[in-house]
């Protein structure tokens, strides 16, 4: 499987350095034993969020009160290995393409054993909570965003 996103595998692998640890548990799976589709979804969710707070481009604290907020736009997941119970993944992040209010974050899912069981990408826009219309990064976001993008 080629994803069109990715243009060279190896130089596109070795830019990820920012990972959530995650481990799939029992809720997570569908009923054949390995990981539901929508858990990979779950979990891009959950090192998406880490990756804003840690680089903090989010604050939990003023997540429904602040006058800007970003949205997922698009996102979408490649799967190339099946994931079953306990399994430990490593679920990389790292910005692509930053534009003037938006980030394309591209995600690789790695196992126990080294090897990458899912990829996907996906565009996140920042808006304004008033008018739901896209705002641009201030330039203390954009360094972050493009420092990240290496």
């Amino acid at each position: 499987m080629k994803e069109s996103y990715i243009t060279n595998w190896d130089e596109w692998k070795q830019q990820f350095h920012y990972y959530k640890e995650i481990r799939i548990v029992f809720s997570d799976l569908d009923a054949f034993g390995h990981l539901n589709n929508t858990g990979a979804f779950k979990f891009m969710e959950l090192a998406r969020m880490d990756y804003l707070i840690d680089h903090q481009l989010l604050q939990p604290s003023a997540l429904l009160t602040s006058e800007t907020f970003v949205v997922v736009a698009d996102l979408q997941c490649d799967f190339l290995q099946q994931m079953f119970y306990d399994d430990v993944l490593k679920l990389y992040v790292q910005p692509q393409h930053v534009g003037n209010s938006s980030v394309d974050l591209h995600y690789m899912a790695v196992n126990q054993k080294g090897d990458v069981t899912f990829v996907g990408r996906g565009a996140l826009v920042q808006i304004s909570r008033k008018t739901g219309k896209a705002v641009k990064w201030d330039e203390a976001q954009y360094q972050v965003l493009t420092k990240e993008n290496i």
